[in-house]
């Protein structure tokens, strides 16, 4: 037995603090439901506590999301069947055909039969199995319904990568036609148009008698082939970028860098319903599988993808330690609109906020299809207009001349 400090709140909303004796964690907060308590802080006497908050998105160590998506499911259906954990885990090893994640679960496998716990065994492989996934995993253990967890862990899995999915699939055909104006206006610039330039100014009798766009036009085609320019786009640009990169996955860089991408309108509406979704998701799972509530929201905060909305939910967290109410914290959010706090509100004294922020993850899924929906159909002509502007410009710039030096020999 060991003491558990915890805070919880009563079904009034008053916070309770105190001490609790319990085999484990899971044990502590299951006795704290008993009496009628929400946990929202529990952890060991003489333990700092904490989440590891380096969440990694499964895949990252050579695993595809949707081998983990599967192995999810079919884990789930063989402990719903009454197969043993070892036998299930053993046999889905065998049959995977993912080479990383078959060598993980071996790592698992030899774990468990040494007499390791199983979320324990899940939890020495972050990059493959996340932060949320182990809580979700451990909190089923604790309450005997693990493959009810393994349920949730999977739908809301294969949630999040629809989501992304969709607002990577919006953005694939205006990077193609984006890539292919660049392309062909790179060639034009320093194949086409210098010979045509050539001919044109031997025609005119100089480059002065040429039209202003003309000359311009002739300028950025001799600067782009110039050995400097050229040099600057294999070394120079690949280095800008290099050190961009590096700097915005610096704590500061990163906050920065999010913050001026909530900054542009069009950018900010897709972050923001997409933060909002995702976290109501991944909050609503954690909280039905029996995590308590800051838990919850430290654990759901690192996988955001946003450190400015991050930080608005870390700073939520130390205010539910110190007595407040999610509900009204959000009230002050920068980023979460009204409706969140309100239908939270509304969870907090029915106690059904699990169910209730469900709602919002499915309502803000649905506003992020129609917001990605409604950008894609004006980037896609967009681009396409610059790509026509693009060309029409180079024509014009070329056939303009042309056509008048044509008409002074006829004339």
């Amino acid at each position: 037995m060991a003491d558990f400090t915890y805070t919880a709140r009563q079904q009034n909303g008053q916070t309770q603090k105190g001490t609790i004796q319990a085999h484990d964690k899971a044990a502590a907060m299951a006795a704290l439901r008993a009496k009628q308590l929400q946990p929202v802080v529990v952890k060991e006497s003489g333990t700092k506590g904490g989440l590891n908050m380096n969440i990694v998105i499964p895949g990252t160590n050579g695993v595809k999301s949707k081998d983990i998506v599967i192995f999810t499911r079919e884990f789930s259906v063989m402990i719903s069947a009454g197969v043993p954990i070892l036998r299930a885990l053993t046999i889905l090893k065998d049959q995977t055909e993912s080479v990383s994640l078959k060598k993980v679960l071996e790592a698992i496998v030899a774990d468990v039969q040494g007499g390791g716990n199983l979320s324990d065994a899940f939890a020495k492989h972050p990059k493959t199995f996340s932060n949320i996934y182990v809580n979700m995993m451990r909190a089923g253990e604790a309450g005997g319904n693990l493959d009810d967890i393994l349920k949730r862990l999977a739908f809301q899995q294969e949630k999040d990568a629809a989501l992304r999915g969709k607002i990577k699939g919006a953005m694939v055909y205006p990077a193609v036609i984006f890539t292919v104006t660049m392309v062909a206006f790179f060639v034009l610039m320093t194949f086409i148009v210098p010979k045509i330039g050539g001919i044109l100014t031997s025609l005119s009798g100089g480059t002065a008698s040429l039209p202003v766009y003309t000359r311009i036009l002739l300028s950025l085609s001799h600067t782009m082939k110039s050995p400097f320019f050229i040099l600057a786009v294999i070394v120079v640009l690949p280095l800008i970028i290099t050190a961009f990169r590096h700097y915005i996955k610096t704590k500061k860089g990163r906050y920065q860098w999010h913050s001026f991408l909530l900054r542009i309108p069009v950018v900010k509406v897709i972050i923001t319903k997409t933060a909002i979704a995702r976290f109501s998701r991944i909050f609503a799972s954690l909280m039905g599988s029996g995590v308590s509530i800051v838990e919850s929201i430290e654990t759901t905060a690192g996988a955001i993808g946003n450190a400015v909305i991050e930080r608005e939910l870390l700073d939520c967290s130390k205010a539910l330690q110190a007595g407040s109410q999610l509900s009204i914290e959000l009230q002050k959010s920068e980023h979460f609109p009204p409706i969140v706090s309100q239908m939270l509100a509304v969870g907090e004294e029915t106690g059904k906020t699990d169910t209730v922020i469900l709602k919002i993850a499915e309502f803000y899924e649905e506003e992020v299809d129609e917001a990605v929906g409604a950008i894609s159909s004006i980037i896609e002509p967009v681009t396409i207009l610059l790509l026509g502007g693009m060309v029409g410009l180079i024509a014009i710039s070329v056939f303009g001349p042309i056509t008048s030096l044509s008409s002074n020999v006829h004339s």
